[in-house]
This record gives C-alpha cells, structure tokens and sequence, in this order.
C-alpha cells in the first residue's frame, strides 16, 4: 500500500486516488457512499471510473439543491436556514445522512461556492466545507480553492479523495 503523503503531488491524480481507496475500502470490507452538492456526482465519478468498484462504492447522492439535501439525506432545513448551506454544520449532517440512508460504512460529503458566482465576503468562491465519516467517526474541515468554477470542482474531487486515503491509512 502506497502512502499518499508519500507521492509527489503530481502524481497524485483521482484515479490514483480512487485505486488506493478502492486498496484501502477492499481490504477492510467497508463501503463508500458520497453526499455532494458543488461537484455535482464527480467525486461518485471518480471512483466508479474504476472498473471493480461495485465490490467498494455503495452509492452516491447528488444533492445540489436546499431541498434535495433535506429530502435525501435528512439535512433540517433549519439548520440550512441558520447556517447556509455552505457551512461545517450543513457538511457534518449531510455525511451522516448519506451513512443513515447507505449501507456504508465510510462517507464524504462536499458543499461549497464553485462560482464563478455566488460568493460572499463570508464566503468567497472557492469555500468548500467538507464532511468525513470512517467508521463511526465524524470529522470536518474547510478548503478555499483558488480558480475558475472547474479547478474549484477539480480541487474538491482531489482533497476529498485524498483525505479519505489518510482517514483509513490511519484505522487500526
């Protein structure tokens, strides 16, 4: 097993990504499922680009807009209301709602401001909020990605899929 850290960036590409996740997923029997608003099912994208991942990738929601995060992975719609829907809070409920309505044991979740509007001063183009689930265990984080509306959503499928290699290269 490749250590990403390891790996110059360059090559650091998402199906090399998606190979060590697939690695990682397989060799503890785990599930993925994705919960993603900015990039619109490219993270699912990237990991079913790679032939085998039936055994690894459980499934993907697309939850772009306010409603749909509601309706489908059981987001309050207060909690949109009070934080945005580009916040940490909106991210951690929309990873543990993609966990409650999968079979998987592992998610990500991604929303953010790809612009090229949509910004605030808050909030610029180019925030994304992410939620992580491994096993139980909830992380967040925020990014601020530099570029037009496609670096913003290539940025996020790379960290997102980056990340989740170190959370399970990190499990006992």
């Amino acid at each position: 097993m490749v250590n990403p850290s390891s790996l110059p960036k360059s090559e650091l590409s998402s199906p090399v990504l998606a190979g060590l996740l697939a690695d990682l997923l397989l060799k503890k029997g785990w599930l993925l499922a994705t919960a993603e608003s900015c990039t619109g099912g490219m993270i699912s994208a990237a990991c079913t680009d790679l032939a085998g991942s039936s055994n690894w990738f459980e499934r993907g929601f697309v939850t772009y807009s306010n409603e749909a995060k509601t309706e489908m992975l059981g987001v309050a719609a207060a909690l949109v209301t009070a934080h945005g829907a580009v916040s940490e809070e909106v991210a951690r409920a929309m990873v543990q709602g993609a966990i409650t309505h999968s079979r998987a044991r592992v998610a990500v979740a991604v929303t953010g401001v790809a612009g090229p509007t949509g910004g605030s001063r808050a909030k610029p183009v180019g925030t994304v909020w992410f939620g992580f689930m491994v096993d139980g265990q909830v992380s967040s984080e925020m990014q601020h990605f530099d570029g037009d509306r496609a670096a913003v959503r290539s940025a996020t499928v790379q960290h997102a899929l980056q990340r989740l290699v170190q959370l399970l290269a990190d499990q006992p």
